[in-house]
């Protein structure tokens, strides 16, 4: 839902506002804006940050469901996904990449190699990946969880 009226709609690029919310039954809104350098708020989620978010999200949840099934306890994860847009002289642009970066704790060091192997499998199985026209590449770390 677009919240970025300021009075005169879409009169000129200068006169709208950009901020919105994403809307679903039954969940909280998510407040969001274009990039700061489409004159959107920096304290907002753009939908480029959403994209990247996406890719990181599936991939976390592929990968943590594999891990359950093949006995890899998973302990930690977090990513420090990015991704490099590239702009052209229309305004538009497009991705050209987004690498994943998860940096996972696991419980068992004879499980690092397994645990390492199934990122691969994770993004073969994430949906937002498979639907992607951008190239994304996984760069795990396995950490051994501290006794």
């Amino acid at each position: 839902m677009w919240d970025g009226n300021l009075g005169e709609g879409t009169a000129d690029y200068r006169a709208y506002g950009r901020k919105y919310r994403i809307l679903a039954d039954g969940k909280p809104q998510l407040a969001c804006s274009a990039d700061p350098v489409f004159r959107g708020d920096a304290d907002r989620y753009d939908p480029e940050h959403l994209f990247v978010a996406a890719l990181s999200g599936c991939h976390m949840l592929s990968y943590l469901a594999l891990c359950a099934r093949e006995g890899v306890r998973v302990t930690a994860y977090e990513d420090d996904a990015r991704g490099t847009l590239a702009l052209d002289a229309r305004g538009g642009g497009k991705f050209t990449e987004v690498t994943l970066r998860p940096r996972v704790t696991i419980a068992d060091p004879a499980h690092e190699d397994r645990a390492r192997e199934l990122h691969q499998a994770a993004h073969e199985t994430c949906f937002i990946a498979s639907s992607a026209s951008t190239p994304v590449g996984v760069e795990p770390t396995i950490r051994i969880e501290a006794r």
